[in-house]
């Protein structure tokens, strides 16, 4: 009787289990462009956090100036200096009203600007309007006015 060439070898051995640890190179690579990535949105949302400080101090403020047109009128004059050039806050009584009313969305006449240098004038429609105009102000409008 012939023996089988089969039973000289030996059973066949499991092999171990893979550790996940060390891990592999691509692993890394993910892991850094990730950390970058988070990194990177991080800056840019603290950055968008800074850049809009002041329209919410401004919003804070006008809270306090509830009735004061004159207060209401200084807070958009300072966010137009803010956020614009010199230029934009120190136009003429037309053309800053053009650029109140692109930067607000509201529709200011120069009449009710020039009401606000005037005595004793009943100016509480004009507060509510400007402290509208202060919660809505665009912050990155361009100003082709």
């Amino acid at each position: 009787m012939q023996t089988s060439p089969l039973d000289g070898l030996h059973d066949v051995i499991v092999p171990s289990q893979v550790s996940w640890w060390p891990l592999a190179p691509i692993w890394w690579v993910i892991i850094g462009t990730l950390l970058l990535a988070i990194g990177y949105l991080s800056y840019r949302l603290y950055q968008a956090y800074q850049f809009k400080k002041a329209k919410r101090h401004a919003v804070l403020l006008s809270e306090q100036y509830n009735d004061d047109a004159p207060q209401l009128h200084i807070l958009i004059k300072r966010l137009v200096l803010h956020y614009y050039a010199q230029s934009a806050a120190s136009q003429g009584t037309k053309q800053w009203c053009n650029t109140l009313n692109k930067l607000t969305g509201q529709q200011f006449t120069e009449r009710e600007l020039m009401s606000l240098y005037q005595p004793q004038s009943n100016q509480t429609a004009l507060a509510n309007k400007l402290k509208l105009a202060i919660a809505q102000f665009k912050l990155k409008e361009p100003l082709n006015v």
